[in-house]
């Protein structure tokens, strides 16, 4: 992880996106949003993250994450590395997937690069946690996710997308229990 960006003070909620390697649009098929989905619940349920804010976009995920029982480094390794087995797993198993040699083809060739990788590599390498040290910062970073979606074109308002906490913030319920930040 680079100096620049570590969980320092695990106190407060951290701002962290996930990227595919090369932007690869992963997450236009629900079922490879469903397993990150039952991922992050099972990180709620048996290790103590939690969730203020989260989107899903096509080849990216950013969320406000914070915890009081393990390390978040530690917590977000184990969320990465359990999805990317799982997603690329049901890449391969998904009859209809059309880009599927190509996106695996692509997994294993940026995994050969990287000594940290058995086989593949599915995420980019960091997070780039950014603590959120005040309310003023933290509106900051949910109007970014929840505006995500807006800006890509796909939703008028951020909670008609169903893939973010914008919901929630809007008094609906989402698809994740989350902690409303402010």
């Amino acid at each position: 992880m680079s100096r620049n960006y570590k969980f320092l003070n695990q106190e407060n909620p951290h701002f962290v996106t996930f990227s595919v390697i090369n932007w690869i649009d992963v997450f236009t098929r629900i079922s490879y949003r469903e397993i990150l989905l039952d991922s992050i619940k099972h990180c709620q349920i048996n290790k103590g993250l939690e969730v203020y804010a989260w989107c899903i976009m096509s080849n990216h995920v950013h969320m406000i994450v914070g915890t009081n029982k393990m390390p978040m480094d530690g917590i977000l390794r184990d969320l990465k590395k359990h999805t990317s087995k799982a997603i690329v797993k049901a890449i391969r198993e998904n009859p209809q997937e059309s880009r599927k040699n190509w996106m695996i083809w692509m997994f294993e060739r940026e995994g050969q690069t990287n000594p940290n990788n058995e086989y593949h590599q599915f995420w980019e390498q960091d997070s780039h946690p950014i603590e959120l040290f005040s309310n003023e910062v933290m509106q900051q970073k949910l109007d970014y996710i929840h505006d995500n979606p807006v800006r890509a074109g796909w939703v008028d308002r951020p909670e008609h997308y169903l893939y973010s906490s914008a919901r929630d913030y809007a008094g609906e319920k989402g698809l994740l229990d989350i902690i409303l930040a402010i």
